[in-house]
């Protein structure tokens, strides 16, 4: 019982750590000379979650994003790493990226929760 209470505060905390705080280090190490616009944009990535808004609940902490929402789809997320390729849009494509991989890792937090 107390390792599910963990596991449960832990989850978002690593989350959106994982959102808000590991761009920063990717920033950083990626893109040193302009790490804090890269950071900002990352950062800024999060508006794909504003598919979030299509589904009902709009929030359910038990479902998993990866192949739920539009934006979160594989189609999507393939689009995504097409995006690495053009120099114009990495910083953009690295922010998107990231953020499903830290989706995809609180997806596998649901399943040990269960």
């Amino acid at each position: 019982m107390h390792n599910i209470q963990f596991l449960t505060i832990l989850r978002p905390l690593l989350h959106y750590g994982l959102h808000f705080l590991a761009p920063g280090l990717l920033a950083y190490v990626f893109f040193n000379n302009r790490w804090k616009k890269a950071w900002l944009i990352m950062v800024a990535t999060m508006v794909v979650d504003a598919d979030h808004l299509l589904a009902t609940p709009v929030f359910d902490p038990m479902r998993c994003s990866i192949g739920y929402h539009p934006l979160h789809s594989y189609y999507a997320i393939s689009l995504y790493a097409v995006l690495l390729f053009i120099p114009a849009t990495r910083i953009v494509a690295v922010g998107l990226l990231f953020h499903m991989l830290t989706d995809f890792q609180d997806c596998q937090w649901i399943g040990l929760i269960r």
